[in-house]
């Protein structure tokens, strides 16, 4: 049973990191552009925290990349550390600022700390991963 459980949660995570948070990154794109995008006080928050939501997730996606075609990642590899470092320190900015933006109606008021929030614990399971 506690294997069961074990591998539901596996399949959970694969399914909410690698489906349906790059899908709500996208669509928080999609979203912000239709609104008719004006940036005034604390939504400029949201705005810069779902950027750096997608750059982090975007920096993930390239580093995805660079290990399955150019070169694997031996263990604690330098490199590999400060991909971890900057993805993590970049998704944790733009919770925090998403959590500020939360204050004011915009697009991004929602998909800026959830998909913020969402990369953070990407990042924090692909360390504990290593």
């Amino acid at each position: 049973m506690k294997q069961a459980a074990e591998q539901l949660l596996v399949m959970m995570f694969v399914l909410g990191t690698d489906i349906v948070l790059p899908l709500a990154i996208i669509y928080g794109w999609v979203r912000w552009a239709k609104s008719k995008p004006t940036v005034t006080g604390l939504s400029a928050f949201s705005l810069g925290a779902f950027a750096l939501a997608t750059s982090s997730a975007l920096l993930a996606f390239g580093a995805l990349l660079y290990a399955h075609l150019v070169r694997s990642f031996p263990f604690h590899d330098p490199t590999l550390m400060q991909f971890y470092r900057w993805g993590f320190l970049s998704s944790l900015s733009g919770f925090v600022l998403g959590i500020v933006g939360w204050w004011r109606r915009s697009a991004l008021r929602w998909y800026a700390p959830v998909c913020s929030l969402g990369v953070v614990v990407f990042w924090i399971a692909a360390a504990w991963g290593e």
